[in-house]
């Protein structure tokens, strides 16, 4: 009886270390509202989906500022004089994860599956919120997209002029005008490839299902509580970054084995939506890292903003990173009270203090915002001011001029706030009773945050906060936000139109010197301050505790497959 108690107990602890030996273990802020690399458009689902999808390019990991370097692509593309053609090869024998869709086989990456993604974003039943960076650029894709409609066996009876597979590993894109940016677009998980077998065995829904190259592939999801990955046992070839050099993975490997990548053996996703709980599971080990939110900062920092003591006793280290996230109060421009009244939304933006939003929700971390550009992108300038200012006088004034002097007639207003947790509904509250001394008043609308994507991607929201993590450190990303193209479902969820901007947009992919590309982002700041879409609130500064048994971890915004680099030491 003794010697199987003996056995059961070392079982117990063989599973136990099993199941938590080199595991990442990490927490999402709310429910994944996707799997689908051409639907990911938000931090949370991003953040699984990249670990498992990849790209033709991706951002070098330790090069700042950033620089672009292949990835299922063999190299950096042949672009032609005019800028119009970009020939790709690829790396060869790569394979996708397994798959119901390919009937027990194995299935190997091909140009092909590249030209099936970028029609997948085009072809209107997928929705895809990923439209907005090929809309217009690629010979041809349009066409496809209005012949092609909603019916799938158009999707594949149809070709698209301006992208093909010249052969098994070459993919060749044809322009309509100059798209700088395309290979930043290449980079983004939108552009991951998709075999035909999926899109038709999955009748082009593949928001359940994860069919990639990546290093880490699904095996389990409950949709409301975890989510995890393991290892790709058939990864292709690749290595950690030496010194942030230049150079070709597979070689670096041939040096090193130990730098061989990934290193850690599985992914723990853990949907945990309330910080306080969040900050309980760090404390108690259960979560490997943590991203600092307002009601934690007085317990892991000093006066100084440093580490405390206890913490540096409990072997946890402290990184603050600058980010390329910002946000703003966002009307919807198509409402037809909000939309069409200047002077209203000038009320808004003067009667909400905006340092006191900062100093209660960031703990006066956060850099109060003064352009539509973050800094670092071109556009950005320290001294840039803009037209409002927290001043009730001055709210009280416009909100005469509006037509509703102290608010009489005016409606009630919805907040819906970008989630369920505590903090969210204190940032909506927090609006709420800023607007209420002006005379204003708004109801404060709670939302799971796949919920709140949908209705930002259906235009149902009035006012809210919008929020954005660049995709790329360049202004288009910007500007594109408040184009009408990009009217819901595309990115411009404030259905913000001009026609200048639109102009000027355009005009960004024929700037030919960094002086022509920031007279065009100045002109449309002014534009945009003028017409007051957004009331801008502040950019984002992260403070990040991780154990410190975690080793290469560098928090950035661009670079969301970063698992594959990281590495637990026992």
């Amino acid at each position: 009886m003794k010697y199987f108690l003996i056995v059961l107990v070392l079982i117990s602890c063989s599973k136990q270390r099993n199941s938590n030996d080199n595991a990442l273990n990490y927490a999402l802020t709310s429910t994944v509202s996707t799997l689908d690399p051409a639907l990911s458009y938000d931090t949370v689902s991003a953040k699984v989906v990249y670990q498992a999808y990849e790209t033709l390019f991706e951002y070098n990991y330790l090069i700042r500022p950033y620089q672009l370097k292949p990835l299922l692509a063999k190299e950096m593309p042949k672009i032609s004089d005019d800028g119009l053609t970009y020939t790709i090869k690829l790396k060869e024998n790569i394979y996708y994860h397994e798959s119901k869709a390919f009937k027990g086989k194995r299935r190997m990456l091909i140009a092909e599956d590249f030209v099936n993604q970028v029609k997948r974003i085009a072809f209107i039943s997928t929705k895809s919120p990923g439209w907005w960076l090929f809309n217009g650029k690629i010979k041809g894709l349009n066409k496809f997209r209005k012949e092609a409609k909603s019916d799938l066996s158009n999707f594949f009876s149809l070709d698209v002029a301006g992208i093909k597979a010249l052969d098994k590993f070459t993919l060749k894109i044809t322009l309509n005008q100059r798209y700088p940016q395309l290979q930043n677009a290449l980079a983004m998980a939108f552009t991951s490839p998709m075999p035909a077998e999926a899109i038709t065995f999955y009748e082009n829904d593949l928001s359940l299902n994860m069919i990639g190259t990546g290093p880490y592939k699904l095996v389990h999801w409950n949709k409301n509580s975890s989510i995890k990955m393991i290892r790709n046992e058939n990864y292709h070839p690749a290595a950690y970054p030496s010194n942030g050099d230049r150079f070709s993975y597979e070689n670096n490997l041939l040096k090193d084995s130990t730098k061989k990548i990934p290193f850690i053996d599985q992914i723990n996703f853990k949907i945990i939506r309330e910080s306080q709980t969040r900050w309980l599971n760090f404390l108690n080990k259960d979560i490997d890292l943590i991203t600092l939110t307002k009601d934690h900062f007085s317990s892991a920092l000093n006066e100084e903003g440093k580490l405390s003591d206890e913490f540096i006793e409990k072997n946890i280290a402290l990184q603050v990173a600058p980010t390329l996230t910002y946000w703003w109060l966002s009307f919807n421009m198509k409402d037809p009270i909000l939309g069409k009244n200047l002077n209203l939304r000038k009320a808004f933006a003067h009667a909400v203090n905006i340092e006191e939003y900062i100093k209660k929700f960031t703990n006066n971390i956060a850099l109060k915002a003064n352009s539509i550009y973050p800094p670092g992108v071109t556009g950005y300038s320290p001294g840039n001011e803009l037209p409002y200012e927290y001043n009730i006088s001055l709210a009280k004034n416009f909100l005469a001029k509006a037509g509703y002097p102290e608010g009489k007639g005016l409606p009630l207003f919805t907040y819906d706030v970008r989630g369920s947790s505590t903090v969210a509904r204190q940032m909506g509250e927090f609006i709420q009773a800023e607007l209420a001394k002006v005379g204003i008043k708004v109801k404060v609308v709670k939302n799971t945050f796949p919920g709140f994507l949908a209705k930002s991607r259906t235009g149902r929201l009035q006012i809210w906060q919008g929020g954005w993590a660049m995709d790329y450190p360049d202004p288009e990303n910007v500007i594109q936000l408040l184009t009408t193209p990009n009217h819901p479902p595309g990115a411009n969820a404030s259905s913000y139109s001009n026609p200048e901007v639109d102009k000027l947009y355009n005009q960004l992919f024929l700037a030919e010197n960094e002086e022509q590309v920031f007279k065009i982002t100045q002109r449309v700041q002014q534009i945009v301050s003028k017409g007051l879409p957004w009331v801008m609130q502040f950019y984002s500064r992260n403070y990040i505790l991780h154990k410190n048994q975690l080793k290469n971890f560098r928090q950035s915004d661009l670079i969301i497959n970063n698992f594959k680099y990281l590495r637990l030491e026992q």
